[in-house]
């Protein structure tokens, strides 16, 4: 979803796009372009400054930003452990105690008055759930700082569950589940994680009514217990005195016992059964076509070309995808995507088309022959240079400012990567040349290994996706599974 912002930048370029097709066929082909001559000055080294970083003898880690530019206090704690370790039978369990943790409050002040306390100091207490961990943090002005870490300090470590935030919880979770299959992009999102990764995977899964109607109290206080003690990682930043805030923070956590060991987890994956993959959403005119397949981990040393043959492939206007796919052939009104690496697993091989039902095949068929050009058209200066500038001065707004820069500390810091992992990921960017995006494309780009999963209107796509010539289309069935009292109840009526 576009924000506003991404909305007026879209827009502007879309006028500009407009105006400068209009001067071209107005303007002299061999008239100067002075914009073309004006110097671009080389980046500025890339050396961040770093936060503080302590590590408790229990285990637990420190990271202290300061950033005395405005009056402002931000904390977070991370805890190791997310939806991926949840039962298979309590799917769903980590968002509904990411929201009831917070909303509960503790035995000394309730979720309600705390968000009236909260409030009235424009501030903010929040908890959440992801994939991997759970997270607590805070914010609020300098002078109010000590009152905010007090009562954030007392929901981390005395959350007092409540069985009505609880309830609410689940009726939020349950309106996203029945409504999970209204959207065509988040249903392709859901789907191809399924198949490059497994239907029954910790990456791919996803909770049923079943599931979270099964969730209680208990199991959010045993989940509160089993996380609390791993190898937390808090970080501050703003404006603070550092020997103070580090003072606080020692007396907080230095007494904890030791932090308990990451389990070591056995993971494999295959990657998806190739093929073509139909879901067919009969209230849409258009179709999301996502060509997928498994990708690498970040701590690849590959990892930096494959950033730029990423870009080159389809990371923006100038890509090969939009080049051809879009512009020059008019199938798409958006494609897009390339060789995914995530932290600690193996991120996803995804390319999105999105376009009218009449040109699905057209469409992916074109944005096939883009994948497997990789590996037969040659790589070009122009697009080696296109390709570094773009992830090189995305720096500049990735990590403009200290609490940006202490987020990706602590990212790293969780996923155990070493401090200096920007700083060398920018320098082997600017060494990537024309032989390693021809050795890393062979190597990693396999087209025979993908699937292609449509989803659209079936009465409209003409030709049919067996045009797409690589076997029977295998439908998958998106129907929500009713819970046992709504199934019974339905059958009664």
């Amino acid at each position: 979803m576009k924000t506003p912002t991404s909305i007026h930048a879209w827009t502007r370029t879309v006028v500009f796009a407009a105006c400068a097709a209009m001067i071209s066929c107005v303007l002299p082909a061999q008239q100067s372009k002075p914009w073309e001559q004006i110097p671009v000055p080389a980046l500025h080294p890339f050396h961040p400054q770093q936060p503080k970083r302590i590590e408790l003898k229990n285990g637990i880690v420190l990271f202290l930003q300061e950033d005395h530019e405005l009056p402002f206090i931000n904390g977070s704690v991370f805890i190791p452990g997310g939806s991926r370790d949840e039962d298979a039978g309590k799917l769903g369990l980590v968002d509904l105690y990411g929201q009831a943790w917070r909303t509960s409050g503790t035995a000394k002040m309730s979720g309600d008055s705390m968000d009236d306390l909260l409030e009235s100091k424009a501030a903010h207490i929040e908890t959440a759930g992801d994939i991997d961990s759970t997270m607590l943090s805070w914010d609020s002005l300098k002078g109010d700082a000590g009152q905010v870490y007090d009562l954030a300090i007392d929901l981390l470590f005395h959350p007092q569950f409540n069985d009505d935030k609880l309830s609410l919880a689940k009726q939020q979770e349950a309106t996203g589940i029945v409504r999970r299959n209204d959207d065509e992009g988040e249903i392709a999102s859901r789907e191809a994680r399924k198949l490059i990764y497994g239907a029954s995977s910790p990456y791919a899964r996803q909770a049923e009514l079943a599931t979270i109607a099964g969730v209680t109290l208990d199991d959010l206080k045993a989940w509160h217990d089993r996380t609390i003690g791993g190898k937390l990682i808090v970080a501050v930043s703003g404006d603070f005195d550092p020997a103070q805030m580090e003072a606080k923070l020692r007396a907080t956590f230095e007494g904890l016992p030791a932090a308990k060991p990451l389990s070591v987890r056995h993971e494999t994956f295959d990657g998806p059964k190739p093929g073509v993959y139909f879901i067919n959403k009969q209230d849409v005119n258009q179709s999301n076509v996502q060509i997928a397949g498994l990708g690498t981990e970040r701590n690849n040393p590959d990892v930096p070309t494959l950033a730029v043959m990423n870009d080159i492939l389809g990371g923006g206007f100038g890509s090969r995808l939009f080049q051809t796919v879009r512009t020059k052939l008019g199938l798409a009104y958006a494609v897009g995507g390339g060789y995914g690496y995530s932290y600690d697993h193996p991120g996803a091989f995804r390319v999105v088309a999105m376009t009218k039902s009449v040109s699905t095949v057209d469409a992916t068929k074109a944005a096939e022959a883009e994948i497997a050009g990789l590996t037969t058209r040659p790589f070009t200066e122009e697009e080696l240079k296109r390709a570094k500038d773009d992830i090189l001065n995305s720096f500049l707004f990735l990590y403009d400012t200290r609490e940006k820069v202490l987020a990706e500390r602590v990212r790293l810091e969780f996923y155990g990567y070493p401090a200096d992992y920007l700083e060398t990921y920018k320098a082997a960017i600017e060494k990537v040349n024309i032989p390693d995006l021809d050795r890393v494309a062979k190597k990693y780009i396999h087209p025979d290994k993908l699937a292609v999963l449509v989803v659209g209107n079936q009465a409209e796509i003409q030709p049919g996706l067996e045009a797409l010539s690589m076997g029977a289309v295998h439908p998958i069935d998106i129907t929500i599974p009713m819970a046992a009292p709504a199934a019974a109840m339905e059958k009664k009526q």
